[in-house]
Order: C-alpha cells, then sequence, then structure tokens
C-alpha cells in the first residue's frame, strides 16, 4: 500500500506555498500588502489568494531603490525588469519574506504561510550577483502541515541573464549562452503533516547555462491559454507554435551533473498501517542542447509491514538523443497539422539509450492465494539501445542475471508440485538478447540470445543475418516489408550447457514411465542418434552430428555445439522456409552442418 494522498484542500494549499517559498514569483504588479484575487477557473478549486509582506529592506551601493526593490521581491518582475537587470549594489538583504497563500477547495478554505529567512545579495554589478544566498525558508499551513527548509546558496547568479532567457529584457546575445549560476547549493530540509514526515537531503550544482529563448514569458502564458480554450483540437497554427517552441525549449540549456543526497518518509497507508520510503541519493547527468539528460537513483527502499517490502540498489534512465526531433521540427512549416505528424512520426521518436536497474528484491502478498508471498530478486537488468535509424534501434543489447523467484510451497500447480518433489525450491534464471545491423556488410548481427538457468542449463543462439539493407528501416512501410522478405540466414551456432536439467528432465519422465533415469539416457541417445543420422542421411557429417547429440543425450558430454552455415550467398531467405513447411528435409542439401560434444 502507498502513503495515502493528500486530501484536494491540503494540496493546494501545500503546492501553492511550496512553490511561491523556492521562488519569486514572476507575475506582475504585487506590492506590499496588495492581493491579488485571481477569477475562478475551476467549480471545485479557485486559484489561491496571495499576499507578500517585506517589513525590512537593508541595502548599501545601491543603484535601485528601495521601492522599486520592495515590488520586485513582492512579485512584480515584469514591470521592474530592466531595474534589476541592470541593478548595482554592494549588498541587499532582506530578514524576512512572508508569503500569505489562501486557497479554496471545494467551498472549503485553508491558510499557509510560507517565509523566506534573510534573502541576501552580494557584490552585485549591472545585474550580476557575486552571491546570492537564504538562510531558509519556513512553511506553515496549520493543521494541514508545515516544514522547515535549510540555506539555499549560489555565486555568480546572472539576474540580467534570466530575465533576457524570458524575454522580459533584450539579450546582448540573442544566440550565446551566458552562465546563470555556479555551485548552487541547497541544504535540504524536513516536512511533517499528519499523514508523512519527510526529511529532504542536500542538492549540488556546479553551474547552469542558457541562452535566450525564442518565445517570451508572456507569449507562453498566451499559448497556454489558447490551448486551454481550443480544447482537443487545437488549430495548426496553434500546434505549430507550441512544438516549435518546446523544441527551443530543449536546446536552449546547459548544466553540469546535479547531486541530490535523497529523501525519507514516514507515513501511513489507508489502513493507517506504517510506511517508510527512502531514496539514498539521486544524480542527474549534465544537460545539453538537444539530450535529456540520464538519471540515476540509488538505494530504493519501500517498507509497508505485512504489505510487503520494495527495494532497489539502483534504477537508471539513461540519456535521450533529442536532437533528431528537433531538427524535423526546426525544419517543419509554422502550421502543423494531423497529416505533418503523420507523416513525420517516426522522425519525432527520440533516440532513448535505455535503462537498468540493480539489486530488486520483492516480498509482498500474494493477490490470488491467500497467507502466500510473492518472493523474488532481480541482481541486475539492462537494455541498450543505439544507432538509431528512422526511430528504430538497429543495435539492441538487453540482459538479466539471478532472477530469483521461490516457488510456492502450498501450490496446486502440478508441475510445481512435481518441482518441489524433487527438491527445486526456487529458480535462478538470467538471459541475453544482443544484436546490432552492421550497415558496411549489409548484415545483422546475432552476437547472443541466451536463456541460462542456475543448476540446469544455457543455451545460446549466435549467427549472421543477411542481405539486410537500410531499406529495413525505411520509414516507407512497403520498402521496409520488401526489404524484410529479402533478408537470409547465413550461418548460425547453437550451444548448449547442461548444468542438471537432463537429470531433472529424465527423473521426471522416469517416473511416469516407471523405470530409472539411467536406463531412459540410454535409450533416449539411441533414438536421438539414430533420428539424426537418418534425417541428414547424404550429409557428409551425418555420423559426426549423431554422436555428438548421443554424447550429450547420453550425459557422457555437457556441451554441445552445433554450426549450420548456408552453402550459397546470401543464405536460407523467406522461400525456402516456405518450401521447408510441406518438407524440413529439403533444408538439409542448403546448408553444412557439423556438431561437437564435450
Amino acid at each position: 500500500m502507498m502513503i495515502r494522498p493528500p486530501s484536494k484542500r491540503r494540496l493546494a494549499v501545500l503546492a501553492a506555498a511550496c512553490l511561491v517559498s523556492v521562488a519569486v514569483p514572476l507575475t506582475p504588479a504585487w506590492a506590499e500588502k496588495t492581493k491579488t484575487k485571481p477569477a475562478v477557473t475551476a467549480q471545485a478549486m479557485v486559484p489561491p489568494e496571495v499576499t507578500v509582506e517585506i517589513p525590512t529592506i537593508t541595502m548599501e551601493g545601491s543603484n535601485v531603490d528601495e521601492d522599486t526593490l520592495r515590488a520586485i521581491f513582492s512579485g512584480n518582475i515584469v514591470d521592474n525588469a530592466e531595474a534589476l537587470a541592470g541593478l548595482t549594489a554592494d549588498s541587499i538583504g532582506i530578514p524576512a519574506i512572508t508569503i500569505h497563500i489562501t486557497s479554496t477547495v471545494d467551498g472549503e478554505q485553508a491558510e499557509a504561510t510560507a517565509t523566506i529567512i534573510d534573502l541576501a545579495l552580494s557584490e552585485v554589478s549591472n545585474g550580476v550577483a557575486g552571491a546570492v544566498t537564504m538562510a531558509g525558508v519556513s512553511l506553515d499551513a496549520g493543521d494541514q502541515g508545515s516544514g522547515e527548509f535549510g540555506e539555499l546558496s549560489a555565486n555568480s547568479v546572472n539576474l540580467a541573464a534570466m530575465l533576457s532567457m524570458y524575454g522580459l529584457v533584450p539579450a546582448a546575445d540573442a544566440n550565446g549562452f551566458a552562465t546563470i549560476y555556479k555551485d548552487f547549493r541547497f541544504a535540504g530540509g524536513s516536512f511533517t503533516s499528519p499523514e508523512v514526515t519527510c526529511d529532504f537531503g542536500e542538492m549540488t550544482a556546479a553551474e547552469f547555462k542558457a541562452r535566450p529563448l525564442k518565445t517570451s514569458l508572456m507569449e507562453m502564458m498566451t499559448l497556454a491559454s489558447a490551448l486551454e480554450s481550443q480544447g482537443d483540437k487545437p488549430s495548426p497554427e496553434l500546434m505549430g507554435k507550441i512544438v516549435h517552441m518546446y523544441a527551443d525549449i530543449f536546446s536552449a540549456f546547459e548544466s553540469s551533473p546535479v547531486h541530490y543526497d535523497g529523501l525519507s518518509c514516514d507515513g501511513t497507508d489507508d489502513n493507517d498501517e506504517p510506511v517508510q520510503i527512502t531514496i539514498a541519493s539521486i544524480d542527474v547527468d549534465g544537460m545539453s542542447p538537444g539530450t535529456y539528460p540520464g538519471v540515476s537513483v540509488d538505494g530504493i527502499d519501500i517498507l509497508a509491514g505485512e504489505d510487503g517490502a520494495v527495494s532497489l540498489g539502483n534504477f537508471t534512465f539513461k540519456p535521450m538523443d533529442i536532437s533528431g526531433p528537433i531538427a524535423t521540427v526546426q525544419a517543419a512549416p509554422a502550421e502543423l497539422d494531423e497529416a505533418w505528424f503523420a507523416a513525420n512520426a517516426r522522425a519525432l521518436i527520440p533516440a532513448f539509450a535505455g535503462f537498468s536497474f540493480s539489486d530488486v528484491a520483492v516480498d509482498v502478498p500474494d493477490p490470488e492465494a491467500e497467507a502466500a508471498r510473492i518472493v523474488a530478486s532481480i541482481a541486475s537488468f539492462d537494455l541498450s539501445l543505439g544507432n538509431y535509424r528512422n526511430g528504430i534501434p538497429a543495435t539492441v543489447s538487453t540482459n538479466a542475471s539471478h532472477i530469483m523467484l521461490d516457488l510456492p510451497t502450498d501450490t496446486n500447480d502440478e508441475q510445481l508440485q512435481m518441482l518441489l518433489a524433487l527438491g527445486v525450491t526456487s529458480i535462478d534464471a538470467g538471459f541475453t538478447v544482443d544484436a546490432g545491423w552492421d550497415e558496411a556488410t549489409n548484415t545483422i548481427k546475432v552476437n547472443d540470445i541466451s536463456v541460462t538457468g542456475a543448476d540446469l542449463a544455457t543455451v545460446k543462439l549466435a549467427g549472421t543475418i543477411a542481405n539486410a539493407t537500410e531499406a529495413l528501416f525505411s520509414t516507407d512501410e512497403n520498402a521496409a516489408m520488401m526489404a524484410a522478405m529479402g533478408v537470409a540466414i547465413s550461418n548460425l551456432k547453437l550451444d548448449v550447457t547442461d548444468m542438471g536439467l537432463s537429470d531433472l528432465v529424465l527423473s521426471i519422465a522416469s517416473q511416469d514411465q516407471g523405470s530409472d533415469a539411467a536406463t531412459l539416457r540410454t535409450v533416449y541417445s539411441g533414438l536421438a542418434e539414430g533420428t539424426i543420422v537418418s534425417m541428414l542421411a547424404g550429409a557428409a557429417e551425418a555420423q559426426k552430428v549423431g554422436a555428438a547429440v548421443s554424447a550429450f543425450v547420453s550425459g557422457k558430454a555437457k556441451q554441445l555445439s552445433i554450426d549450420l552455415t548456408a552453402k550459397q550467398p546470401p543464405g536460407l531467405g523467406m522461400m525456402d522456409f516456405m518450401a521447408a513447411e510441406e518438407d524440413p528435409t529439403v533444408l538439409i542439401g542448403k546448408v553444412n552442418i557439423s556438431a561437437t560434444a564435450k
């Protein structure tokens, strides 16, 4: 069970308070003690009413007067953007900025207060502050919850560049990247409500850069309003503006990696049972134009008493290259209709590098069996994708190790009961799929397709698929289909390693037939050799292949390798396999077969 979600009333208050408390709002015309009363946008929830109090401002060497500074830090940035962009001061200090938020949800009114403590700017020159610090933020929402957040600081804070990024002041270089801040640090904090108590760790980032956006803040707000008013069927003109805006945003930022020390929350579920959630740390890769950064999360633990426990040592979301979709949008017309999206669907797919996780452990109740539990673990899983062609990854690699599952002891499944009777109490499996397209040779290299069961067996398949042209990735469905029909299997290699599977299978078979495993081995090995020699009659390696298979089935050998290579290039195609449906032996004369056992 998950932690009980807050009520609409509490959620509205806390969301509004947190948002206002961590950033100076970019809304016009807030003066000291001046209230704003937005119109109701939904029947259930009325936008919050906000007032800002700034009792004292101290400043030395400032070229901006106190009233203007008070207006800026009360929220009226838009009307005072030029003054802020040109701000010069030895120091500016504000002991407290108190923000009162009143919200109404379903007719119920709730209040919250956020207080920014000791905001200070030092060594400010022409809109660039040498340092900006804030001693902390205090949040009080009465019986809805409260929070205390620690110091926040940054160096080289470029207020002018930040304002020009959103089009509030002219930019010195419309296409140039400027440092917005350096050495960012947030000390973390805590939050407590009737349902949950959370502690948040420290966050740090070395540098953040940005360039001016091509869509100003005011234009963004206008577009958002138009999108809401047009509902489910926005006009091609509006869609064009929005898509071009996002393409610009995704190429407008650069950053160094961000580290976050994680969080820990204690709460209760719907049945008032304790729930604990912890995350040890979060790391976000550096951001660059056209790249969505990767995210790595360590030490995820969820404990819910009898409702179970889930833990992950690590989860990694790998980066996405969105430069291709951005280029497609940049080359697109101003108006984008459904036909354009359909024609460019593949080109809009980002090159997602994949994801991975490790050290997964699950212990939860079995929903289909009372008093039973599902106990499983995964040591590692990885999915890696690359070499994208028209939205399709031409290289795919995925693997998992030690997928472990305890077999239920009270199962009614006959097969599981038989495994338990033979002493098999858990499954420990893994798999690998590794293949990629080679443009130079027009082949698909199947490096490894394998399945492993600990103390059971490993089966591995590798080979080469020839005549795999670039048309396989064509956006023309007919061309791609024709290319797929033209591929051919050039060679295949099958490797089987017996680590106990044959003993298990023969034990089960011997019980069914009233015999013993050793006798069945002798019978089956003879049948296997005779059948293979008969099927491969006329093939040069028939006797050797039959003998190798026989040795493997008899248990004299634990490893069996079988190689098949087409006699004629490019290999066995679709027509060959269609013919084999009627007579499988037609393939024998078209391949060289060899086998070894050891």
